[in-house]
């Protein structure tokens, strides 16, 4: 074992836990951020521009797809994967929902519900991230109510014919294909693949975000956006499928919020062990160690956390109610964590240079998406009352 240091961000030992080939993966990403991510982001983020040439980069590090198995996919273990959504949420939120849009709900939306076919054409070329992908569900008037969905499809012969909007959606202005979410003749939910270049698709980048500045969401329209019959995930058949694919991926964004966290985290500690303050280090005063304590509690309370709930995804356990727990949990004290940080920061805590700031306003998006806090509370509500408090009118 190696020798702990009483300021780690490991305070529990979890490295101890994890396998070399985890450890392997996190470090992996870390350097990555570390060297190519956070010298140049501050910038990218504050001109709201995407840093495209980070892609090849990050695809050289052949982690796309995380967990599955085959197509040219790492396969790596729920924890490895869950460490790189830590990992690159710790160098920047911009970059994490990126990889994240792409690598999780696209990719897994293909492992999960595509056929034998599908998988082979596409999982591919998204592995070695030559194809990118996007992930079309939310619209204008259905964020939470997702399952409301307005988009339809009708079949026309060996198409179908898309039609309806979409909002929020990342990678969506340079994605080569989008995973299209829309309520068939049937009114059964399915998932369609647009690939890039399609008639009747268009996407425009959305502008004055507060937050996840240096990653594109774009607002999409489809007019009579016809795509083949073998465009449409075989195993796609109702909403309960779509919510198998947000289940699957929801964990990561409370990986993600771990990220944030340990980032705002040390940033603070190593801003109080320089600062100085009516000639004493920051780091000696009695509320300052005290502030610091409580976020080292929250940060390993979420890596604990995620752990956990790796552990159980890979035996089998784990139910829409312990993801949504995680979520909910971790967004919510990550939110706190990189909020303490900024004000132990001062008024340098606004200046992207010490980096806090960053993180601080991507938190508020990270507690937001893939379902709310209070949605996220609900879904748990139901697991242990057997009770839904949904309601429809």
């Amino acid at each position: 074992m190696s020798e702990r240091n009483p300021a780690s961000t490991d305070f529990y030992r979890i490295d101890d836990l994890l396998t070399d080939g985890e450890r392997e993966v996190r470090d992996r990403v870390r350097a990555f951020c570390d060297k190519e991510v956070t010298p140049v982001i501050n910038d990218y983020w504050e001109r709201a521009e995407f840093p495209f040439d980070l892609v090849p980069k990050l695809a050289a590090l052949n982690l796309a797809g995380g967990t599955i198995q085959g197509y040219g996919c790492p396969g790596l273990s729920t924890v490895a994967t869950g460490l790189v959504g830590m990992e690159l949420g710790r160098g920047d939120g911009s970059i994490c929902t990126f990889f994240g849009v792409h690598s999780g709900l696209a990719m897994t939306s293909i492992a999960l519900l595509g056929s034998e076919e599908q998988k082979r054409r596409w999982l591919p070329p998204m592995a070695r991230m030559e194809q990118l992908g996007a992930f079309g569900l939310t619209e204008p008037d259905h964020g939470s109510d997702a399952v409301a969905l307005e988009t339809t499809a009708r079949r026309d012969g060996d198409h179908w014919v898309l039609d309806g909007a979409k909002r929020w959606i990342g990678n969506a202005s340079f994605a080569d294909l989008v995973i299209v979410w829309a309520r068939d003749d049937d009114g059964k939910v399915g998932g369609f693949v647009v690939e890039k270049g399609t008639p009747g698709y268009a996407a425009s980048v959305m502008s004055g975000k507060t937050a996840k500045r240096a990653v594109w969401q774009a607002e999409i329209t489809l007019d009579g956006v016809r795509v083949p019959a073998g465009n449409r995930l075989a195993n796609s058949r109702g909403f309960g499928d779509t919510a198998r694919v947000l289940t699957a991926t929801r964990s990561g964004v409370a990986w993600e919020a771990a990220g944030h966290a340990l980032a705002a985290y040390e940033a603070a500690l190593t801003y109080v062990r320089e600062r100085e303050q009516f000639g004493t280090p920051l780091a000696s005063f009695q509320l300052v160690q005290y502030r610091l304590a409580k976020m080292l509690a929250e940060v390993t309370t979420m890596q604990l956390l995620c752990l956990r709930l790796a552990q159980l995804t890979e035996s089998g356990q784990m139910t829409a109610g312990m993801a949504s727990l995680a979520k909910m949990h971790n967004a919510a004290r990550a939110r706190q964590v990189v909020a303490d940080a900024r004000d132990v920061l001062g008024g340098n805590g606004i200046l992207l240079e010490n980096h806090v700031a960053r993180h601080h306003a991507d938190m508020e998006a990270v507690y937001t998406y893939e379902g709310t806090d209070a949605i996220q509370s609900l879904i748990v509500g139901r697991e242990i009352t057997g009770e839904s408090a949904f309601t429809s009118r």
